[in-house]
């Protein structure tokens, strides 16, 4: 039997802020979007914290049947919706971005990200082969989180096995980033020459338009739900991230006795959707709207589809991928090593 069911994105604002405070704006959201008569909602990733580089990551990851995980599994059964969103999880003396569902019931799904970007690698780790299908009441939903949706492999492991995907992503604009320096300079990626200007608009064909292509080779509907507005953040081993593009921009090195306190700002890419097994986006919520959520009704097929033809490539250069996959997280294992070790000694 053809089932429909209404769904909504989340789109919350990413500037950081006290827990407290951002659970109860997400409540406000899954309320109204309970009473507009969605089954699913979707949190963005991260969406307890907001995103920011800062070694107080390491103090605001919870572990499991903590504060945030309460929260959801309770707003699941208190307005009865299947709940999704991310947060840093501890497990094991590691520390994890988990995309948790709850239904109604209480039952709970997890997905881990697979692939955290860049500077992502200085607070929690990837988890190798993440695969999560939540077998719900709903149909068997895909989950994903983020840049792992920038990789072709995440999206094939769930050819012909789900019914929809569910993304949780905070796309920082990092392909369209201003760098900032004590002296008050600043410079874009265009500053650092023809190589890394081909950045530009990667978190675009990303979230907009990679979505859009795996979704409709899967055959099933999406719904990415994200974090929005612009942010500011220190960049973590600011000197050494500068002295890796020095090869490709050898005149940046007159920066690198401020690099160390370099900031990047940014504005979020805009992403919040529902988009239909066609790949055509069904809803959608502006950033300037501020936030809130799209919602539309989708109609899950009655049996899961096989891809249709060969996976679509994607429309990112292998540069950007040897960035955000290699050359800077081998930076950051000191940093997440480091801070790693401090949240141990205290907790």
């Amino acid at each position: 039997m053809v089932r429909k069911l209404k769904v909504a994105a989340v789109q919350m604002d990413a500037n950081p802020g006290p827990i407290t405070e951002r659970l109860a704006r997400a409540g406000v959201l899954v309320a109204q979007a309970s009473q507009s008569g969605a089954r699913l909602v979707v949190l963005p990733e991260l969406f307890n914290t907001g995103y920011a580089y800062t070694d107080a990551n390491f103090q605001l990851a919870e572990p499991m049947d903590s504060k945030t995980s309460i929260w959801m599994k309770t707003k699941a059964s208190q307005f009865n919706v299947h709940l999704a969103g991310s947060l840093m999880l501890v497990e094991d003396d590691e520390i994890y971005n988990a995309l948790l569902l709850f239904n109604p019931a209480g039952r709970m799904w997890r997905y881990d990200k697979c692939f955290p970007w860049a500077w992502e690698h200085g607070y929690f780790r990837g988890r190798v082969n993440s695969k999560t299908v939540a077998r719900t009441e709903l149909g068997d939903l895909g989950m994903l989180i983020c840049w792992d949706a920038g990789h072709r492999s995440q999206w094939k492991q769930y050819a012909g096995q789900v019914d929809m995907m569910v993304i949780a992503s905070c796309p920082v604009g990092g392909s369209d980033p201003v760098y900032h320096f004590s002296d008050g300079k600043q410079l874009t990626l265009k500053d650092f020459g023809p190589a890394f200007a081909s950045f530009k608009g990667s978190g675009r064909r990303t979230f907009v338009d990679m979505v859009n292509q795996q979704t409709a080779w899967l055959g099933v509907p999406c719904v990415s739900a994200v974090g929005m507005g612009q942010i500011r953040t220190k960049i973590p081993r600011g000197c050494a991230t500068l002295f890796s593009m020095f090869i490709l921009a050898p005149w940046t090195a007159r920066y690198l006795s401020q690099a160390d306190k370099m900031e990047m700002s940014c504005q979020m890419v805009e992403a919040c959707k529902v988009v239909g097994a066609d790949g055509q986006v069904a809803a959608e919520r502006a950033q300037s709207q501020g936030e809130g959520f799209a919602i539309a009704e989708v109609t899950l097929p009655e049996v899961k589809p096989s891809p249709r033809g060969a996976q679509p490539a994607a429309p990112l250069s292998r540069f950007f991928y040897f960035a955000s996959d290699i050359s800077i997280p081998s930076l950051m294992r000191r940093v997440y090593k480091k801070g790693l070790a401090k949240f141990r000694a205290i907790y």
